[in-house]
């Protein structure tokens, strides 16, 4: 591939043609998970997003406006946009790791570093600080988030020492007040939000499991309770995405594959993966029914890296149902 780059004051744009249009095969199976390979019925194809590796890759977000695909990279300090059609490729870079971020209906981001909260604009340019990490940010940044229905933002942090469950759940709402709504988190990850507002869904990876918690007509969280347990050998939930018939898509990392679930916790699918660790999914395209999925190598060993050198690529799968939008950040 060719590559071009014009360098700005907190940016750089960089334009790949990537000559051959690398495709892998993944495995799509039905009914429920007691391994990995089990009543397989029928392959689907994916892609390769472009020619594209990165460290943790995490937070895709698809702007329907601009049929772009935005994702951070946490642990790189990076935002990068990639627009599918013309193979435009940018990337924001930030003066810490960004954990999460969502776009805003005024335009730019909303963007949760490690030690702040912060808006920022369209190039990466901080703006203004909403609260600083209501955790300790030397021992726990930023992971996971996005937005609700209305366009609240949500950012769960992630619980470095893991000797106990120190992570919180923090949701900044239009007015731009943040609040902590959940703790006992290891490492907040996995949330997503039902169509009719009902159910706030958020999964903690080192423990295992995904939780779902009822709303009340505010959004107010109530009680969490257990969604779905996972065994040895199935992967941990990482980030995750709804899609119009309410099932769940959950990104399993260290188990090789994607999983939809309905809403009662039913496996219904497994998409597997030629990488061990998928970190997020989020689905895109004009009719919403491609699904992007993040990858990552973070502390794969070179050996690792060597073997499965598409850790740390994203790559696209076409699915049947669409996913819900994802809304932006709104102020008022």
């Amino acid at each position: 591939h060719s590559v071009s780059r014009v360098r700005a004051a907190s940016c750089y744009a960089r334009r790949m043609t990537v000559g051959s249009n690398r495709k892998l095969y993944i495995l799509e199976s039905q009914g429920k998970s007691s391994g990995f390979f089990y009543g397989i019925k029928t392959m689907a194809e994916a892609n390769l997003l472009f020619d594209y590796t990165g460290h943790l890759p995490e937070c895709p977000t698809w702007s329907d406006a601009e049929q772009a695909l935005y994702w951070a990279d946490i642990m790189e300090c990076e935002i990068h946009r990639y627009v599918p059609a013309t193979g435009d490729h940018q990337i924001l870079q930030f003066p810490e790791e960004v954990g999460c971020f969502a776009l805003r209906e005024k335009g730019g981001f909303i963007v949760a570093l490690r030690s702040a909260i912060w808006l920022a604009d369209s190039r990466g340019l901080l703006q203004h600080k909403i609260c600083d990490n209501p955790s300790n940010p030397q021992l726990a940044r930023f992971n996971d988030g996005g937005t609700d229905r209305d366009g609240r933002f949500y950012a769960g942090t992630f619980w470095g020492p893991g000797d106990y469950n120190g992570a919180l759940l923090v949701r900044v709402d239009n007015q731009l007040r943040p609040k902590v709504i959940q703790c006992d988190i290891h490492g907040a990850n996995g949330l997503a939000f039902s169509a009719d507002k009902r159910w706030m869904y958020t999964s903690d990876t080192p423990n295992g499991v995904i939780y779902r918690t009822p709303l009340d007509a505010d959004g107010e969280p109530g009680t969490r309770e257990i969604f779905r347990l996972f065994k040895d050998g199935e992967g941990i939930p990482d980030g995750a995405a709804i899609d119009e018939e309410g099932c769940y898509w959950s990104a399993l990392f260290d188990g090789w594959r994607v999983a939809r679930f309905s809403p009662t916790g039913e496996q219904l699918a497994e998409y597997r993966l030629p990488v061990r660790c998928p970190t997020m999914v989020c689905f895109g395209g004009a009719d919403m029914r491609t699904l992007f999925i993040t990858t990552t190598r973070e502390n794969m060993s070179a050996d690792e890296v060597a073997k499965y050198p598409l850790s740390g690529a994203i790559f696209t799968l076409p699915v049947a149902v669409a996913g819900m939008k994802k809304r932006p950040f709104i102020e008022r």
